[in-house]
């Protein structure tokens, strides 16, 4: 077997799993060869059987996943999918997908001034590559999405002014990757709402309940997870759950949330097993949410799965199509991914996109907490809709910019103005923060200089440095409200030492991702210098979750070592 790499402890080094990978380990040591590791199927039922807490499907299919992941490459190669690092046996059990997408790439302001795109407020990549390097590996390219592992920590930001339902603030500074670029962060913040201050709910549980989700990260964890929901719920509220597999069907009516016991008791009762039905359960749920509709109120599905449907419609497009034709009906879809192996992250991730939710994804209950607890009113109650960013660089004080993020939500120019145009939500206590390098004019740039364009440019803004422009919708309302801020240009920007503590983590979070994507980049600027800016500003850190980060960015450190096999070929999913 080819070299094994350094394991995190947890969860991986546990019972018998762990025992078997450090044999495996051992066994590396002295006997090189190719990189599979052949486990036959009886010996892991064998195995499974000394684990009476799971199913035996569970067990077994636990097994694999330590096995396969004990012998994967040690480093992922940007914009190649997982599967292609498998050992042949183990390539059709894994099949997780992701959507492919290039970087943003560098553009001259002098041919291209504006950059417009819409905010997202997903978190789901970041536990997702939270729980790739827990499990003691790298996570793939395409699971990294820069955005949502920024906008998952809060940020101390301006808090919104007058009958705006955001504050809006910049900051710059030097990049701490290249001295000859500026780190620009737009800041955007909407104020938090208690629970007890939130609209009354209309939700509709929509659970999987098929076969793959009989695993101990699977429906158990869904389970767990509603009921830490359930206890947050109010008698004005109203809860429904519908459940498919083979077939969908309704287990619980509408409820009143005082109603805890019915509640909890319908969610105990769940039991995994046969296929996966997506469409018919989201058809479903899509009539309770009507049944129930609640008048300016909160009317929501919660979809728990590792979306991997198989029955009805599975068509990627179809079922995007299905949730952006259902939004307009006032009822929005929040996806709630679980699972590993088979996970379906590009689905969970544009559904929840194309039908006015967010998507997080729960790899313990810890994340559940944090999504349904302690954001619950950033997860349900929605303060702006469609909201759309456009800046527009003044070419007089910069030459060079790049989005960092957010390629999957770009928008055409034309497009910002556009009120037919969907955009993403904002909710109750949201903070978003979009991060653009830029080149000051005058500095060394990215791009060759071109011969036959003016050697000078004037302007009669030579103070701003750019035009931000923000475009939201009022929540009941169907017309688009602006602002324009302007944003002054510096003599000399500070140093990423004297930036605020907020720019500064949002930096090393950035620079991270940019780093398990291929660091195109970052020169010289590696993983550690990442944790020491993140330890720098981790603040006050009241939930720990700037500290976790810091571990994190340790652990992709300890994985990162040289691979001998070469990349394999990447494909793209369109």
């Amino acid at each position: 077997m080819s070299r094994i790499r350094a394991l995190h402890p947890q969860p991986l080094l546990q019972g018998f799993a762990g025992s078997l990978l450090l044999t495996l380990a051992a066994c590396n040591a002295a006997q090189p060869g190719p990189s599979q590791v052949e486990v036959a199927d009886q010996d892991l039922a064998v195995v499974a059987a000394e684990q009476p807490q799971a199913s035996p499907r569970a067990k077994k299919t636990e097994l694999q996943r330590h096995v396969v992941v004990a012998s994967l490459p040690a480093v992922g190669q940007p914009g190649v999918p997982m599967a292609d690092y498998l050992p042949p046996t183990y390539r059709e059990q894994y099949r997780e997908q992701y959507q492919t997408i290039a970087d943003n790439p560098v553009h001259a302001v002098a041919q291209m001034p504006v950059s417009t795109f819409s905010i997202d407020v997903d978190t789901g990549s970041y536990a997702n590559v939270r729980r790739f390097l827990n499990q003691g590996q790298l996570p793939p390219a395409e699971a990294v999405r820069l955005e949502e592992l920024v906008n998952y920590f809060p940020y101390a930001y301006p808090l919104p002014q007058g009958d705006t339902p955001f504050g809006v603030g910049t900051e710059l500074a030097v990049t701490p990757w290249n001295p000859q670029s500026r780190l620009l962060r737009i800041a955007i913040k909407a104020a938090d709402l208690s629970v007890a201050a939130m609209p009354p709910a209309n939700l509709v549980f929509l659970v999987d309940v098929s076969g793959s989700m009989d695993r101990r990260e699977g429906l158990p964890l869904v389970q767990s997870t509603l009921k830490l929901l359930v206890e947050q719920l109010r008698a004005e509220d109203s809860v429904s759950l519908v459940v498919y597999a083979g077939s969908s069907s309704v287990v619980l009516e509408p409820t009143a949330g005082s109603d805890k016991a019915r509640i909890r008791a319908a969610i105990d009762q769940l039991r995994a097993g046969g296929s996966t039905a997506g469409e018919s359960g989201i058809q479903l749920a899509y009539q309770q949410a009507q049944q129930g509709f609640i008048k300016n109120g909160i009317n929501r599905i919660l979809l728990a799965t590792d979306g991997d449907f198989n029955v009805g419609i599975s068509d990627f497009e179809a079922l995007k199509q299905l949730a952006a034709d259902k939004r307009k009906s006032g009822i929005a879809l929040t996806t709630l991914g679980f699972g590993t192996d088979n996970y379906n992250e590009r689905l969970m991730e544009q559904l929840a996109d194309a039908g006015d939710g967010n998507y997080a994804y729960i790899d313990n209950l810890r994340e559940a907490r944090k999504v349904l607890v302690d954001q619950l009113g950033s997860t349900l109650a929605v303060v702006a809709r469609d909201v759309k960013i456009q800046v527009e660089f003044n070419p007089a004080q910069v030459s060079e910019y790049r989005l960092l993020g957010y390629e999957n939500r770009a928008l055409k120019r034309e497009d910002f103005s556009n009120d037919q145009v969907d955009a993403g939500e904002i909710g109750a206590g949201h903070t978003v923060t979009a991060l653009y390098e830029i080149v000051p004019a005058g500095n060394k740039g990215w791009l060759e200089p071109l011969r036959y364009q003016p050697a000078e440019i004037t302007t009669r803004k030579q103070g701003e440095l750019a035009l931000l422009r923000v475009r939201y919708k009022a929540p009941q309302q169907g017309s688009s409200r602006l602002l324009e801020i302007p944003i002054e240009a510096q003599r000399s920007a500070p140093a990423i030492a004297q930036a605020s503590e907020d720019l500064r983590f949002a930096a090393a979070v950035a620079a991270f991702a940019q780093q398990l994507k291929g660091a195109q980049y970052m020169g010289e600027f590696d993983l550690a210098a990442s944790a020491d800016l993140a330890r720098s500003s981790k603040g006050e850190d009241r939930f720990g979750l700037r500290g976790e980060f810091v571990q994190l960015v340790e652990l992709a450190q300890s994985l990162q070592t040289p691979s001998s096999l070469p990349a394999p070929s990447a494909a793209k999913v369109d």
